[in-house]
């Protein structure tokens, strides 16, 4: 929203300086983006000419004498303009001076040979118009010397507010002065409009056949006018807030739309055939608009029709065949109301943006629709002449104020602010509200033009801002009980550490979307229970993500269709489930793809490395496991994971029989191909919230008294086993053989050979040994091997290996 200094104080009586105003408006909540003081109009002054002679080598250019009126000789210039004459009046530029229209800082040169000392400007350099035939051409009595910005009130400072969309009072400038007079800036003016009284009844009749999209519609005929350039106070004002002056007619609904917050609408009653009625368009219905494009028309879009068919968009942009122009002698004014949503609705479907459609699709003042049409009727006579009618007013009802209870402690409680009660209900009727009552409770009726109020929050809104947030007094953070106290949340943390970690094993952290396609969603768990969007922004975009695999799976897959293909990829965000809170899950993922090892490089000393496999994956699972706190040595390990695993090349990791931690394999064949990927791919899934709370810890750090004073020492085992027994189990079988003695065992080599026998294998464990009580002798050392061969033959039927 922009405007002037000047046009501000039309409506507000103060002595406030720029400053000052600028100030109060960001206080009370309409922020100032920019102010625009014209500081570049201000080193142009008013010369005259005392002589113009032929160029000698130009017949088009004129060398000129110049007077700038500062007590100094007169200076040369060389002009082009065809007005260029002895004793006009004009803008002058001296050397050193920026002009804005040509984008240029002048200086001292020669055209055609003759030096020329500055420039006497059009309106086009200046920007004030498109007028660039000639200079501007003053009258006899502009004082030589002086400012030519000031001569022509061009020095007014251009002020434009951000306005949030719950404020569509403050999309006018008198609006805005009500603001800042309610917070005691200065007093509100010029706000009564005086009725017009009309020669006869409107003979152009209103028919409303959808009341529902149009609670109200005023119109007026005013006959025998002239329609012309607007005068130059109304055009400088339009041009300063970025609009282009067309005509007296269209310039007076542009200026009333900005300085009442009333768009209105004039059609040149000639060219209405019949009366007008106020429906919903018909399916295809065309019509062309005053920005020269045809528009195909809805059943849910209103429209303004005559006998001919549509003359205009309600609330939007009106029809260019009965648009005014300058042989317009009779014209209708039209101001109605227009239902937000469906002006809204309409705006975004046909993509039009207008200054109407941003005040209807927000809210305008009902009680304004009758005086904003005796508003535009003044200055229409004024400008034009003319010879109005009565006004026909249809279908307005009367405004009934909306009634808020208001407990006046509220303000307190919501704000922290004390603010008195007398302040408080002061406030609110320097606002334009109506409070009623003496006690704790007020009835409080809201203005016509504040349909954003509906509640006791939104009153005390009103109060704070006009009383000041720089009241609230600042209080200090309040301070920890202790220096280590716990800040972020165990969720917070474990998401920071399995980041860490996963990014220490050389994987790039990617951020995908939450949206996926259907056929994504039900590849990865989705299928009914799907969490479908009812407004996707993409068809491909329909459903919440229940797995992070498929959008780095696709991230992936991006990468090496650009050439990249060892990529490792890894997002810790959330997954959906559901719509309720317990079905929304802290999940952290990651992907492998082609060579993209842990050590990143794709290599390693035998040669080139291998493909990930599934192995690669439940490394990085174990690991993120670890950094949010899982107890790693109590981890079991299940073959077999979801559908979207390859069945024999996957794995669960559970906590107890119940409690599952996480997934991890390679992605089943029909998987790839029903994302349109192409592998080596593995990946992963650690469900971080279902990690357990880590149990408290002693407050005082105690010795520790387990440390051993002996050496320890590790013994390599190779067992024969049946194919199907697992690792882990002859892992446990070993640990169990002596739980003193052994502290740790580890799976190192798995081969398989016809050397072994049919359905054999050979896993190879090292195992941990550490004394506590002593050196242990070659004796103790055999006996435990024996322990150990006895323990995992029994519980595995493994055999050492000769």
């Amino acid at each position: 929203m922009k405007f002037t200094l000047s046009w501000l104080k039309d409506h507000l009586e103060t002595d406030a300086s720029l400053n000052e105003i600028v100030e109060r408006l960001t206080s009370i909540g309409l922020e100032v983006e920019h102010v625009d003081d014209k500081s570049s109009l201000k080193p142009f002054v008013i010369a005259r000419v005392l002589t113009a002679v032929q160029h000698p080598d130009a017949d088009r250019l004129r060398v000129l004498t110049v007077d700038t009126g500062d007590g100094k000789a007169p200076v040369q210039v060389v002009c082009g303009a065809p007005n260029a004459r002895a004793g006009l009046i004009g803008a002058f530029a001296a050397p050193g001076t920026y002009v804005p229209g040509i984008d240029v800082t002048l200086t001292v040169g020669k055209i055609r040979g003759v030096e020329s000392h500055g420039m006497m400007c059009s309106e086009r350099e200046l920007e004030l118009s498109d007028e660039h035939n000639g200079i501007i051409d003053l009258p006899e009595d502009a004082p030589v010397g002086t400012s030519f910005a000031a001569y022509a009130h061009l020095d007014d400072p251009v002020i434009e507010i951000n306005l949030t969309p719950n404020r569509p009072d403050a999309t006018s400038v008198y609006g805005i002065a009500r603001d800042l007079a309610a917070s005691g800036l200065g007093r509100l003016v010029g706000g009564a409009i005086m009725p017009h009284a009309g020669s006869g009844m409107c003979p152009v009749k209103v028919t409303i056949v959808a009341p529902e999209l149009c609670p109200g519609f005023a119109l007026r005929l005013v006959k025998g006018v002239k329609n012309g350039p607007s005068p130059k106070w109304l055009q400088q004002r339009l041009i300063a807030i970025g609009l282009r002056p067309i005509s007296a007619l269209v310039d007076i609904t542009n200026y009333v739309t900005f300085d009442r917050g009333r768009p209105l609408h004039v059609f040149d009653a000639s060219k209405v055939a019949g009366n007008l009625t106020v429906r919903r368009a018909r399916d295809g219905e065309k019509v062309q608009a005053l920005d020269g494009r045809e528009y195909t028309l809805t059943p849910e879009m209103c429209v303004i029709a005559d006998d001919n068919g549509v003359e205009s968009i309600a609330g939007i942009m009106g029809g260019e065949h009965s648009g005014c122009d300058e042989n317009t002698t009779d014209v209708l004014i039209e101001s109605a109301l227009w239902d937000p949503i469906t002006t809204a609705r309409t705006g975004r479907t046909l993509g039009i943006i207008t200054d109407a459609r941003y005040r209807f699709e927000r809210g305008v003042d009902p009680e304004f629709m009758v005086p904003g049409v005796e508003l535009a009727t003044k200055l229409v006579l004024d400008f034009c002449g003319g010879t109005p009618t009565e006004t026909e007013v249809v279908g307005y009802a009367g405004h009934t104020p909306k009634i808020v209870s208001f407990p006046l402690s509220e303000v307190k409680r919501l704000t922290g602010i004390e603010v008195p009660k007398a302040e408080s209900l002061d406030i609110l009727s320097r606002l334009g509200f109506k409070p009623e009552g003496s006690g704790d409770v007020v009835k409080v009726a809201v203005p016509s033009w504040r349909p954003d109020v509906d509640g006791k929050a939104d009153l005390v809104e009103e109060v704070m801002r006009i009383h000041g947030v720089d009241n609230i007094a600042p209080q200090p953070l309040g301070a920890h009980d202790a220096v280590n106290a716990k800040i972020l949340t165990t969720l917070q943390v474990r998401t920071r550490t399995a980041k860490r970690a996963l990014a220490v094993r050389g994987m790039m952290e990617a951020v995908t979307w939450s949206f996926i396609p259907a056929k994504h969603a039900e590849l990865f768990g989705g299928g009914q229970t799907a969490l479908k969007l009812a407004n996707p922004i993409a068809a491909d975009m329909s459903d919440m993500r229940p797995s992070l695999l498929p959008g780095l799976i696709a991230a992936a897959q991006r990468n090496a269709d650009k050439g990249i293909g060892d990529v490792a990829l890894f997002e810790v965000s959330g997954t959906y489930e559901g719509d309720g809170a317990d079905q929304q899950r802290r999940v952290a993922a990651g992907v492998r793809r082609g060579t993209a090892k842990l050590d990143g490089s794709g290599r390693n000393w035998a040669g080139n490395s291998g493909p990930v496999g599934v192995f690669d994956a439940k490394a990085d699972a174990i690991a993120a496991l670890e950094a949010c706190g899982a107890p790693v040595e109590r981890l079991q390990i299940e073959a077999g994971g979801p559908a979207w695993y390859h069945p024999g090349r996957s794995g669960t990791i559970k906590l107890g029989p119940k409690t599952v931690l996480g997934t991890f394999g390679e992605f089943h064949p029909k998987t790839l191909e029903g994302l349109d990927v192409s592998g080596p791919l593995c990946g992963f899934e650690v469900f971080v919230d279902a990690v357990p709370e880590p149990k408290a810890k002693p407050t005082k750090t105690k010795p520790r008294l387990d440390l051993s004073a002996f050496q320890a020492v590790k013994r390599d085992f190779a067992f024969v086993v049946d194919k199907s027994v697992e690792a882990g189990t002859l892992v446990r079988a070993a640990l169990a053989a002596d739980k003193k003695l052994i502290t740790a065992v580890s799976v190192f080599d798995i081969f398989e050979g016809a050397s072994l026998g049919e359905g054999k294998k050979s896993i190879a464990i090292e195992v941990s040994i550490q004394p506590v009580e002593k050196t242990l002798t070659d004796e103790d050392f055999e006996a435990l091997a024996k322990r150990i061969v006895e323990n995992v033959g029994k519980q595995t039927g493994g055999v050492l290996r000769g």
